[in-house]
């Protein structure tokens, strides 16, 4: 099963940010929004390091620019 890109560039870069900001907060604090911060942040990096959102493909959205038909 190969997975299609969806998410782009932009999206990419706000996916890592909001994960590193998330992670790094998650470190700061001391209580049960910790495990769901640190969670939500890894998800967001993996998510814009694989180009793969499993929420965007079941909502139609493609933030990726390029042409399908050229692959």
């Amino acid at each position: 099963m190969k997975l299609e890109k969806n998410v782009g560039t932009i999206d990419k870069k706000i996916r890592i940010i909001l994960g590193i900001l998330m992670i790094f907060i998650s470190i700061l604090i001391d209580s049960l929004l910790r495990w769901f911060l640190f969670g939500f942040g890894f998800i967001l990096i993996i998510t814009a390091l694989l180009g793969f959102c499993g929420l965007y493909t079941f909502f139609g959205i493609n933030t990726c620019k390029f042409d399908k038909k050229r692959i």
